[in-house]
């Protein structure tokens, strides 16, 4: 009970743990003023043509990774749920996979349903219940991660990094002495991810950890998994600007988004080296440099905001130049009520999973 009060004060004064809805809901009129400006309630639809529904949600991972060059992402595999494990073992076997690999949903959604997977006997687990569609993917080794957002006006040729976050993952460092329990129950963050983890990580909680060693324990940067947001648009650079204008103009029909990447180091980073573009969202990416807690819900609302004007203007500029049209108001509902019917089954089956 002591810690289920403790999770609810931390949820109540950092106003990152917020819902959505109180987050975004007193600077929603900003955006009904757009969709009266473009006469759309989906003018967002038309910002990325490239991409399904211009990445506001619903688009299908699979789909984006035909449009991003091989040489700076993962190799996907897609499955339909209920594929059984041999077919799913030849595909890994023919495309060259090794153990660990990721499965996640096709659509997915803040790293809803994202599983490591170490061998084979834990895939044939974790597929034999997966719920929806979704893809196997490399394990992709490297030791940072970055979410990067990007945007570029129809008609021009360089775009810009309007903000980028870095993500700690969730780890603990021993002293010899506590459980993994306790040192998770010591820092508010991880306090607040101990439910899920006590189903992940039965068996790997009442183990005390040597002195000044450090294990991960999630190894996705995902804010609502546990992984610390710090704001690092510092380091935007010209030389980064235009080593990623080159990457996202190979996009096609990419105008605004955010790139979630892997690298190894900043230096080789900067020189387009040792990295890997794990997502890429679309309309519906958050500037997740607001997450950073030394921000403000105020400058949240700002970077908001400013994100959304950018995302008007492309959204227009697209419709005007390339002709690409946005959703009508039946399509647009139709996509809204998939989306809730989608994250319903979603949210029952990974409930129901046992990893």
């Amino acid at each position: 009970m002591k810690a289920v009060l403790k999770r609810f004060r931390i949820k109540i004064s950092h106003w990152e743990y917020w819902p959505t809805e109180l987050v975004y809901g007193p600077i929603f009129p900003v955006f009904l003023w757009y969709c009266l400006r473009a006469r759309s309630f989906f003018f967002t639809t038309a910002s990325n043509p490239g991409i399904q529904h211009g990445g506001l949600m619903m688009e299908s991972k699979y789909s984006i990774d035909a449009v991003v060059p091989a040489e700076y992402r993962p190799h996907s595999l897609y499955f339909e749920p209920g594929a059984a494990f041999s077919t799913v073992e030849s595909a890994l076997y023919n495309h060259q996979l090794s153990y660990p690999v990721i499965v996640k949903p096709d659509i997915g959604g803040k790293g809803m349903g994202v599983i490591k997977v170490e061998n084979a006997r834990h895939l044939a687990d974790v597929i034999s219940q997966f719920p929806v569609p979704y893809l196997v993917q490399p394990f992709i080794d490297l030791p940072l991660e970055i979410g990067l957002f990007w945007a570029r006006l129809p008609g021009q040729e360089t775009g810009t990094i309007t903000g980028i976050v870095r993500k700690e993952f969730l780890q603990v460092t021993g002293d010899g002495k506590q459980t993994v329990r306790s040192l998770l129950m010591a820092n508010d963050r991880y306090l607040l991810q101990l439910p899920a983890l006590e189903k992940l990580l039965v068996d790997k909680l009442e183990q005390i950890i040597p002195d000044g060693i450090t294990e991960l324990l999630v190894p996705y940067g995902n804010h609502a998994r546990g992984a610390l947001f710090l704001d690092e648009s510092r380091l935007i650079s010209p030389a980064l600007i235009q080593r990623f204008n080159r990457v996202c103009n190979q996009i096609e029909g990419f105008y605004f988004g955010r790139l979630d990447i892997r690298y190894k180091n900043w230096a080789s980073l900067e020189k387009g080296l040792d990295f890997s573009i794990i997502e890429l969202n679309g309309a519906g990416s958050e500037p997740t440099h607001i997450y950073d807690p030394g921000h403000s819900l105020f400058y949240a609302w700002k970077e908001i905001i400013r994100h959304w004007k950018l995302l008007w203007i492309i959204s227009m500029e697209n419709k005007k130049q390339t002709k690409t049209s946005w959703m009508s108001l039946k399509e647009g509902l139709q996509m809204l009520k998939s989306h809730f019917r989608y994250l319903k089954k979603c949210k029952h089956g990974f409930k129901q999973m046992k990893r």
